[in-house]
């Protein structure tokens, strides 16, 4: 259907979904609102749930959707037009894995991002949306029974790919490429959240809601924050 060259197209395509994984809403939203800068408090993640420290809900439910969403969209585009210009099976998760990776390294703020939990969620709705809500589901059933955001989000990486793969046995059918993103995401949420482990290990992890004042100090030690930042 096209003369374009499909893996010039698919680059193009997992260049264009690091960018837009690259802009981090928690910071834009914070400035846009007169916010503190949530890489200054709290657990200096920007995140949804950091941003729910400085009291605004608004700005948290904002930043939560827009982070789902640029890891949605960049993913949900090559599925509904990418066939017609080549673009099949792999692409679809280098891209958003690509959307991912675009979060935590993002270059608009010096590869300096944050976890990329709810960007993560936004991909796997891209690829398949009952995946997405089955995953959805486990980080809420974690987090309301602990009121621990970090584990809900460790729990929930951890059981993406079985979620996937009995999931899809089912209803969506299975795909290697896939499972193979699915991975890849989820090694890399236990990385990023290694810090909170060891507070959770330690009962120093805050939980869901928990302030953080805007100039205050953070949970996490200095050395903890150093390496976890944001």
């Amino acid at each position: 259907m096209s003369s374009v060259d499909p893996v010039l197209l698919s680059a193009l395509a997992a260049l264009l979904a690091y960018l837009l994984g690259s802009v981090s809403f928690a910071v834009v939203i914070s400035r846009a609102l007169g916010l503190a800068d949530p890489r200054s408090y709290g657990s200096r993640n920007p995140g949804a749930t950091n941003v729910l420290r400085s009291g605004s809900k608004a700005a948290a439910a904002a930043t939560l959707l827009l982070d789902v969403a640029k890891g949605w969209l960049p993913v949900a585009c090559v599925v509904q037009w990418g066939g017609g210009f080549g673009l099949h099976g792999g692409v679809v998760a280098v891209v958003g894995v690509a959307a991912f990776l675009g979060h935590v390294y993002p270059v608009f703020f010096r590869f300096v991002g944050g976890k990329g939990v709810a960007t993560a969620l936004g991909v796997l709705l891209g690829w398949s949306l009952g995946w997405g809500l089955g995953v959805a589901l486990c980080w809420l059933v974690v987090a309301g029974a602990t009121r621990y955001s970090s584990l809900a989000s460790v729990a929930a990486a951890v059981l993406a790919p079985v979620v996937y793969w009995v999931g899809g046995a089912m209803w969506w059918g299975r795909d290697v490429a896939l499972l193979l993103g699915s991975l890849c995401m989820a090694v890399m949420l236990l990385w990023r959240h290694r810090a909170n482990l060891r507070r959770l290990l330690a009962g120093q992890e805050p939980r869901i809601g928990s302030k953080g004042r805007a100039h205050g100090a953070a949970p996490a030690s200095a050395n903890d924050s150093a390496k976890e930042r944001p």
